[in-house]
């Protein structure tokens, strides 16, 4: 695995990049010696976090944790991508979309399908164009987190959520 560390707002010295680089070694058992593994170290007042991000064919298995000693942070963030690999190993696998970023062995071995994911409600809405800002309004209206609309300006479907820090962001679709 190749791991690429940067930073923001903090410097990455010999101790955070050891502690980063000895901890996601745990993963080595599942990725092939190729895969790319890209971690970003941020500091926002108290809050020390670290992204991970790991691009796999068809797929990115991504990681945030944010808490008060970027050790802990590093810490919680290798069990959380290690929980999401074998809780979505045989739905990744099967569909022979990633399998060539993962060791053969983790590939072969069999997973319980203890959580399967099963969608309950569908819901069906009419959509009338309006613009970003307009989206962001009705969302808090509705006291939701992210919100579908017909962009007035594009014409296309459109997302609008809210981010930490009570900002909101717009998901585009890109063709």
């Amino acid at each position: 695995m190749r791991i690429t560390i940067s930073g923001k707002n903090i410097d990455i010295t010999d101790g955070l990049r050891t502690a980063v680089e000895e901890k996601l070694s745990k993963l080595e058992r599942y990725f092939t010696p190729q895969t790319d593994i890209v971690v970003t170290l941020s500091v926002e007042k108290e809050r020390q976090k670290i992204e991970v991000t790991i691009p796999v064919k068809g797929n990115i298995i991504r990681s945030e944790q944010v808490s008060n000693d970027m050790y802990v942070s590093i810490d919680l963030v290798e069990e959380v991508i290690e929980r999401q690999l074998k809780k979505y190993k045989n739905k990744i696998v099967e569909k022979q979309q990633a399998a060539g970023s993962f060791q053969q062995e983790f590939i072969e071995k069999e997973v319980e399908d203890d959580e399967e994911i099963k969608i309950i409600r569908t819901k069906r809405f009419g959509m009338k164009p309006m613009y970003p800002e307009d989206a962001c309004i009705q969302m808090e209206l509705l006291g939701h987190n992210f919100f579908v609309f017909q962009n007035a300006e594009t014409e296309e479907v459109n997302v609008v959520y809210k981010r930490k820090g009570n900002t909101y962001g717009l998901i585009e679709p890109e063709f």
